[in-house]
């Protein structure tokens, strides 16, 4: 059974309609001195207790901030958002610390002086948090836990889905309807994240201090005790990569099913939890803390994105550009019919580690349903059929599209690309240095006191990140 194709949207739903979601972004960064070394100072006190700051936080390591937004209606207000809280990181660490803006980290000190996040641990939430932590730098070890990413948090308008279930012929309950089409989209996006890859990846450098089995893939030197490469865009997404010790591969046709391969990953010590399981794309579930419970009680809220690498040449580590073509693409994976081919999620991981490494060759061969193909065929044969998408939905978004294509026909213009050109004339540690330097001079000319008291919503997040400054909260 088909439930979602073109045809159903077109005549379901209105173009405003298709296009209406709720989006959310999450950034990690890494706190550096002015020489480009990881900063191993804790985590700076007026973000307050990392499990209770809804915006500031840390991911594995006491150097490695994260900041997420909550959810909005429109990208515009997300990516207002996260300058936002930027702007608050960037002005409210050390004087002479500042974030660095790449997927893969700085000059690191040796493992062992590598600070994992700490929590406070008298209470159970706490000391599980870093407990966690201390297991997954045994098992991944503490140089790859500081790649650092952007997650993209989308769901559908409730009464979008409300509307394609009433209007649509199918034998499903409104939960496994909604489960179906979060589903489709996971799928989809496992068989076409190498194009995500391909255009946002931007993790084409590391320092000597990084893992030797990253560092042996990048074949040049900048002759600073940097290493990059010209063949590919994202090493970060590439066979060295944080990843699971083996692909794991659960099954995405119910939700059912999904938690059942998850639990027995974990039963047979593949995972320790569901967590550890890192896919590319996540069913996110009601309740955070409680996964596997509470996709089997509530189902899938909304879908998790995290192939996207940061976006050197953007503060926020994504450009709104970008934000914009993945949510279209989310509605073209929504709309893609599938084929019949059994192992898609093995010839997806091959494809994600080619483009990675391999993305800039273009003799590079990739697999579709078993044959072979090359990046510009594929990728013009799916900017076709998002034109012809556009064009049916009338989404009017072709200036997105047709930017994605520019990109597929010369990956001179891809970031990836752009930030090899800065490393050969700077150097991998300098330009990255010049890179956060700026960005946090630029937060500081941004973050204007009297407009945010004048501000009630730029107020009351500017308190709840920086609990540390505030004692209460107030909307006076």
């Amino acid at each position: 059974m088909t439930l979602f194709t073109t045809k159903t949207l077109q005549k379901t739903l209105t173009p405003q309609e298709i296009l209406a979601g709720n989006f959310g972004l999450e950034k990690e960064g890494l706190r550096i001195t002015k020489e480009g070394k990881l900063a191993t100072t804790p985590h700076p006190q007026i973000f307050g207790k990392k499990l209770e700051n809804p915006y500031i936080t840390t991911d594995f390591s006491e150097s490695q901030v994260e900041i997420v937004t909550p959810t909005y209606d429109t990208i515009d207000k997300a990516y207002y958002n996260i300058s936002f809280l930027v702007d608050i990181v960037n002005t409210n660490i050390p004087d002479d610390e500042y974030i660095w803006n790449n997927s893969l980290p700085c000059i690191l000190p040796p493992p062992e002086e590598i600070p994992i996040a700490k929590y406070d641990k008298t209470n159970k939430a706490g000391k599980q948090a870093e407990e966690y932590r201390k297991q997954l730098s045994k098992k991944y070890r503490t140089k790859k836990q500081l790649i650092s990413g952007i997650h993209y948090n989308f769901s559908f308008k409730e009464e979008t889905i409300e509307k394609l279930y009433k209007n649509t012929t199918h034998n499903y309950t409104y939960r496994e309807f909604k489960d179906q089409l979060y589903l489709k989209i996971t799928r989809n996006y496992l068989r076409y994240r190498w194009l995500i890859i391909y255009l946002t990846g931007c993790s084409v450098g590391a320092h000597k201090t990084f893992t030797k089995q990253c560092l042996s893939l990048l074949e040049k030197e900048d002759g600073n005790d940097g290493y990059y490469s010209t063949k590919g865009p994202s090493f970060r997404n590439g066979t060295s990569g944080y990843k699971n010790i083996e692909h794991l591969y659960p099954r995405y046709d119910t939700v059912k099913n999904f938690l059942d391969d998850v639990n027995r990953f974990i039963d047979n010590g593949k995972l320790s939890e569901a967590k550890e399981l890192y896919t590319q794309i996540r069913l996110k579930p009601k309740d955070k803390n409680n996964m596997i419970q509470s996709l089997r009680d509530d189902g899938i809220l909304y879908i998790e994105i995290r192939t996207v690498d940061i976006n050197s040449f953007d503060k926020c580590g994504i450009s709104k550009k970008d934000m914009q073509f993945l949510h279209l693409f989310i509605i073209y994976l929504l709309i893609k019919e599938e084929t019949e081919y059994d192992k898609w999620q093995e010839e997806g991981v091959y494809n994600e580690e080619k483009i990675a490494e391999q993305g800039y060759n273009p003799h590079t061969v990739l697999l579709k349903n078993g044959q072979e193909t090359n990046l510009k065929e594929w990728g013009q044969e799916i900017v076709n059929e998002m034109k012809e998408m556009n064009k049916e939905l009338n989404l009017q978004k072709e200036e997105l599209i047709n930017m994605a294509e520019v990109k597929i026909n010369d990956f001179s213009k891809t970031h990836g690309k752009e930030l090899v050109n800065i490393i050969q004339n700077k150097g991998f540690i300098n330009s990255q240095i010049s890179i956060a330097k700026n960005n946090k001079e630029t937060s500081i000319d941004m973050i204007d006191e009297e407009y945010i008291r004048n501000n009630k919503n730029l107020k009351e997040t500017y308190v709840k990140a920086l609990p540390g400054r505030f004692k209460y909260i107030s909307s006076q």
